[in-house]
């Protein structure tokens, strides 16, 4: 982002309703340049107006109502390199979405590649929470990054390692048990699973803030790839499956904005990270692992791997008598099947606890729509020779009956809510390029900021 607006090319944010209006004040070059061009201030449309020289003299952007940061998603790529600036009378909340939707617009991931050239930049306006952009900003590409890197750079200890790094850079505790230390410390949920790979199963845990603080604890699902073990996935199923550590990338990402924000928490981050291989000792179909719960689980489909590892995680969490338990896993097709790849499954113990975070996710542009914990159904996870299953019979409710399964390691007595993400856009779409993307990331953090406040 620029710093500075010296020299810099003007941005209008024109209100689509009230492009009318607007148009016809503006100067007549402008006026005739628009009509040239049919451009009728539509959200997320843009204009490139020509100076007086043939040269680059302004930009109009039309924006929606409410504000969506996505209107100015595709500006950052598809306008020449140079430095911008917003004008005009703007509402602090407009600048802000601008601002952000303009710099996720910016990401690129190439790690693996040459990067494709430089993008427009924008100056931050006076008034705008700098501070607040950045954090949200470094979050999403640390989130997108994590999720795009294949499982040959990202196995279970590298993704310790970026957790690692995350906590040196804030100063928070760190702490990592690998392989057989998971049975010594009684984590045999997470060793079942990952044991068949190379690369060890492990615990990272993170800790962070005043322990006189109310604990919010964070644990996101680290299959670093799924073959789906001995109930092997077919090719097409797969494919993506270095995405399936995509709910440990978004407690990373939220815990980074906690972080970097210095909200009055006291964070504490658990990851389950594994490979879920197939070797000679992989998990098999109707083996029977026990948990650091005490709580057995009977294993119906060794593809159903995500909600066993988490099982210890959350009973870890319980631990901490935390005030909120927050957990992202990319668990469930019933989940995309239910809402589509792009809205995220909430499930939450705690009817206020869900509004705070379906209106923080309304208030910036990142929704969830909430599921229900149907006690109905509860029945359709008990086991026939365990405690539970971690596969029903029969495919229906695939979502809930997930989400009920952890219900059984979560917390009684704290808020509770389970996030069901795809982690993915399957498509481009303006500032969200197709990969690894953070849904429902940003609704947490604004709701943990307007829960705790910054210190």
């Amino acid at each position: 982002m620029s710093e500075s607006s010296q020299g810099a090319t003007p941005v209008h944010l024109v209100p689509e309703r009230d492009y009318e209006n607007w148009i016809a004040d503006a100067p007549a070059h402008v006026r005739a340049w628009a009509a040239a061009n049919g451009f009728k201030g539509g959200a997320g449309k843009y204009l490139a107006v020509p100076d007086e020289d043939g040269g680059l003299g302004s930009v109009l952007v039309g924006i929606s109502s409410p504000v969506s940061l996505w209107d100015t998603g595709a500006l950052a790529k598809s306008l020449p390199a140079g430095d911008y600036v917003l004008v005009g009378d703007l509402d602090r909340e407009i600048a802000e979405a601008a601002v952000l939707g303009w710099r996720l617009g910016m990401y690129e991931f190439d790690r693996y590649k040459s990067p494709a050239g430089d993008a427009g930049r924008l100056a931050v306006p006076d008034g705008v929470d700098a501070v607040r952009i950045a954090a949200l900003a470094d979050a999403t590409m640390l989130v997108r990054d994590l999720i795009n890197t294949p499982a040959n750079d990202l196995g279970p200890a590298a993704l310790a390692d970026a957790a690692r790094q995350l906590a040196e850079k804030f100063g928070a505790g760190y702490d990592v048990t690998v392989g057989d230390d998971l049975l010594k410390n009684n984590y045999p949920a997470i060793h079942a699973v990952g044991r068949a790979a190379q690369d060890a199963p492990r615990l990272i845990e993170m800790t962070w803030g005043d322990p006189s603080h109310p604990t919010v604890a964070l644990v996101g699902k680290g299959v670093c790839f799924d073959s789906g073990g001995l109930d092997i996935k077919p090719a097409s199923g797969m494919k993506l499956m270095k995405k399936d550590m995509g709910g440990s990338a978004h407690v990373l990402g939220i815990a980074h904005y906690v972080m970097a924000m210095g909200l009055k928490v006291h964070l504490k981050v658990l990851i389950p990270a594994v490979e879920n291989a197939i070797s000679g000792n992989a998990m098999r179909p109707l083996d029977v692992v026990r948990t650091r719960a005490g709580i057995t689980i009977e294993i119906g489909n060794t593809d159903a791997e995500g909600r066993v590892i988490l099982a210890d995680a959350l009973t870890r969490a319980r631990e901490a008598n935390p005030e909120l338990v927050i957990d992202f896993a990319t668990l469930t097709g019933a989940a995309r099947v239910a809402l589509g790849t792009e809205l995220p499954a909430l499930f939450c113990n705690d009817d206020t606890f869900a509004t705070d975070i379906l209106d923080a996710g309304t208030k910036v542009s990142d929704p969830l729509w909430r599921m229900p914990l149907w006690p109905g159904y509860r029945k359709m996870i008990e086991g026939k020779v365990a405690d539970i299953t971690n596969a029903p019979e029969g495919g229906y409710a695939g979502a809930i009956t997930a989400a009920l399964f952890l219900e059984r390691f979560a917390p009684e007595n704290a808020g509770w809510a389970h996030i069901d993400v795809m982690a993915w856009n399957v498509s481009s779409k303006p500032g969200r390029p197709e990969g690894g993307e953070a849904m429902g990331m940003r609704a947490f953090a604004e709701m943990l900021t307007r829960k705790y406040g910054r210190g």
